[in-house]
């Protein structure tokens, strides 16, 4: 493994073999902190390659708790993080207006490393009990059409490697893996990365196991649809740019995004969006999240799947999804 780790700080790439063995020894215990430290400092000097992506892939994939959530299509909606921005939690709260438009969602997330609050941190505090019981996600997703898989209890292998990433406190090329290995393997993915060159190779990659997908970076450095300016998207078929006008929404302020503090400024923003009592712009923010996610699974026209998300939030549907599955805890 020594070789492997020392050809990384070389600036060397490793072949698709090489990748998996270094992350079978990474997720082994194989490799000390150190050693794991320096693999992941070694990342942040260039991106991983398709092939080393694709193998640590597939190490991750294979070595993860199996989700079996029947023939259902569903959708997952996340974003690597790691854009420095600290904004409020856009994809979970999506989530909700996604289930409430009537689509299925099996959402995979993390406790925030590089921000203040990740999804898992503000489902923990809503009163959601996370849960790896297939039983339980099944229920869920039948019952209420949404279910949130904390990804610890899913990879296992990765406990040791979260303590290294926690230390350094930075974006690592963990961040990009994690929207790669739902263990649900849903059908359809609305993903946000923290920059184009990792938004090109999810392209390269997401079709070998996705029906669609829309990965986005907002040019002006986030990993959502901000309506702060333009945002780049990718499908399955083209590669195209969009403005806050193409959702039907006027440009925003960044400060608008601040997710606060902590956990408690995340939950109050959460409640105050799905409540339509948020500042217009925050709402606005993930209508047009939910609606390219919905255009997405339903491969509709953007400005109908606007409408959809619109009546979601507004008629309650999105925050009764949010109540349901609440109810189901115990």
């Amino acid at each position: 493994m020594k070789i492997l780790v020392d050809k990384l700080l070389e600036s060397q790439s490793l072949d698709y073999t090489e990748a998996k063995a270094l992350m079978s020894a990474i997720v082994n215990g194989d490799l000390n902190d150190v050693q794991t430290a320096a693999v992941l400092a070694s990342y942040r000097i260039r991106m991983p390659s398709i092939s080393e992506l694709k193998g640590f892939r597939d190490v991750l994939v294979d070595m993860a708790v199996q989700v079996d959530l029947g023939n259902l299509k569903f959708i997952d909606l996340c974003g690597t993080g790691g854009d420095g921005k600290n904004t409020f939690n856009i994809s979970t709260i999506t989530s909700f207006v996604v289930a409430g438009a009537g689509i299925h969602v099996a959402k995979h997330g993390n406790y925030g490393v590089s921000s203040n609050t990740g999804s898992s941190n503000l489902l923990e505090y809503l009163g959601y009990k996370f849960d790896n019981s297939i039983g339980k996600l099944q229920a869920e997703l039948e019952k209420v059409g949404i279910c949130f898989m904390h990804a610890p209890l899913f990879h296992p292998a990765l406990k040791r490697v979260g303590a290294v990433r926690k230390g350094l406190g930075l974006k690592t090329f963990f961040n990009i893996l994690g929207p790669l290995v739902n263990p649900a393997k849903p059908s359809h993915q609305l993903v946000g990365v923290f920059n184009l060159e990792v938004a090109r190779l999810y392209a390269y990659l997401l079709p070998n196991f996705l029906e669609d997908y829309r990965v986005v970076h907002s040019v002006d450095g986030y990993d959502e649809v901000t309506l702060t300016g333009v945002v780049k998207v990718f499908s399955k078929e083209a590669e195209f740019t969009l403005l806050p006008s193409n959702f039907g929404f006027e440009k925003v302020s960044p400060n608008i995004l601040d997710g606060g503090e902590n956990v408690e400024c995340a939950a109050k923003i959460f409640y105050d969006v799905l409540k339509g009592t948020a500042h217009n712009d925050k709402i606005n923010v993930v209508l047009a999240n939910a609606a390219l996610a919905i255009s997405c699974f339903l491969k509709e026209d953007l400005a109908v799947s606007v409408e959809r998300a619109k009546e979601s939030l507004f008629s309650g549907k999105a925050i009764d999804k949010f109540n349901k599955l609440i109810s189901l805890q115990k």
